[in-house]
């Protein structure tokens, strides 16, 4: 009740005494708790985890580090103790912590004109939208601020062309993933998880999702073959789920067997497009195009919530206004860093370079004892080392003795560790993340 007058108080004149001690009050413990706060001492590390877990959900369960400052592919904590970033922010920091061409456009246009929402024309957008189109080659782009945003929006799309275009009976869309995907949280990508802590305790679940397996060309023909399928979505290599990469061709096939049907092909390129696996796209390697493709983490270069999806007007131009929306998706901010973050990984050759940089990172662990490294596999920069776990080691023990020896991971599933590094890294820098990885794995 405190809190609701506090808020209400706000709007009212000063001839509401009572409102008025409560406003009193509550700024003057708002200002001492500032006060305080900008005179105490630095919190410890341990100080950092206990307020988190105070004050905060229990949602996540980081790696004990208590990170401050970083910097290209370094960051640092609240002690000064720097480490290599093998995780960068799960392949968000493509472009390396705090690029300065992509603070430089953040601070000069949150400088001059942050958000408009989209009841206006702004004077950024359009070029945003004229320069991601034609990188990519598709007609339209619709902004939004996160990878799951950019997953529902790619369904709603979907379901649109197939009552509007394909004819599909009204409400009877079904929607194609892969098992083991993973696209965020949202009750939407929760139904179509197979992961029991996604999923477990969050039913019902959307209607009209579909689960084949992974990798698996026939399956996926056979689930096509029902006139009402709208879309097959999936990613070109599964992030979450361990970096699992398909067969060569697999790609391929679902381009073919997409038209064939006519499906639409939902690309979810999040985490594994802008350059992370050794190409622009993900799909390049085979050099398919997907109807549509989901982009976001480090389009926002680190620094600001920004995804997008693409496709062309055939798809895109079924949703009309009010259809479909985002106060904050291409803000004026949003699209100058995302605009930068394509720059620095267009012009600093950052796919080439995380093609070379991955061959040499899985030549060298894979010379690591079997005993203890089961498989080795990724492309590009996004790779991940499966651990034999036993009695006395496992991913998570791992990590931790990766962390004391001054690089930070984290495992996925239990058993395996994600090594993706941002872009900019270089050979030497490389070679010292192999030393540290290979001895830290060796000590077991």
């Amino acid at each position: 009740m405190k809190g609701m007058i506090l808020y209400f108080a706000r709007g009212l004149s000063r001839a509401a005494p009572v409102f008025s001690r409560s406003v009193h009050s509550s700024s003057r413990s708002a200002s001492v708790i500032t006060s305080k706060l900008s005179t105490e001492r630095p919190l410890t590390s341990e100080e950092i985890y206990a307020r988190e877990e105070k004050y905060g959900a229990h949602n996540y369960h980081p790696l004990p580090v208590a990170l401050e400052r970083g910097k290209g592919i370094y960051v640092w904590d609240v002690d000064g103790t720097r480490y290599y970033d093998f995780l960068s922010a799960y392949s968000s920091v493509n472009q390396g912590h705090c690029h300065p061409e992509i603070i430089a456009a953040l601070n000069a246009q949150a400088s001059k004109l942050t958000l408009t929402s989209r009841a206006f024309y702004n004077n950024v957008l359009g070029a945003y939208e004229e320069y991601i189109t034609r990188l990519f080659g598709y007609d339209k782009v619709l902004p939004i601020n996160t990878g799951v945003e950019g997953g529902e929006t790619a369904c709603k799309l979907a379901r649109k062309w197939a009552y509007n275009v394909k004819g599909v009976p009204k409400n009877k869309a079904k929607i194609i993933f892969a098992e083991g995907n993973f696209w965020g949280r949202t009750m939407a990508a929760i139904s179509s998880s197979t992961d029991p802590s996604s999923y477990e305790g969050f039913g019902p679940y959307m209607p009209g999702f579909e689960l084949i397996p992974f990798n698996d060309v026939p399956a996926l023909e056979k689930a096509l073959q029902d006139p009402n399928v709208a879309a097959f979505m999936v990613e070109p290599i599964q992030g979450e789920a361990g970096v699992v990469v398909p067969d060569q061709g697999y790609l391929t096939k679902v381009r073919e067997l997409c038209t064939k049907y006519k499906v639409l092909w939902i690309a979810d390129e999040v985490q594994t497009g802008l350059s992370r696996t050794g190409r622009r796209l993900a799909v390049d390697h085979e050099e398919v195009r997907p109807d549509l493709v989901i982009l976001g983490k480090a389009l926002s270069g680190g620094v600001y919530p920004v995804s997008a999806v693409l496709c062309d007007d055939e798809i895109m131009l079924t949703i009309k206004p009010g259809e479909h929306g985002s106060t904050f998706g291409g803000n004026p901010v949003a699209c100058q860093v995302a605009m930068a973050s394509l720059r620095v990984l267009e012009e600093e050759k950052l796919a080439e370079n995380a093609q070379r940089m991955g061959e040499l990172l899985r030549t060298e662990l894979r010379k690591l004892p079997k005993d203890i490294v089961t498989t080795i596999r990724g492309k590009g920069l996004l790779n991940a080392v499966v651990i034999k776990e036993t009695k006395d080691y496992n991913a998570w023990k791992v990590c931790l003795r990766l962390r004391d020896n001054g690089l930070l991971a984290k495992p996925t599933h239990g058993d395996i560790i994600r090594l993706s590094p941002p872009l900019i890294i270089k050979e030497d820098e490389l070679l010292e993340c192999i030393d540290i990885i290979q001895r830290t794995i060796l000590s077991f």
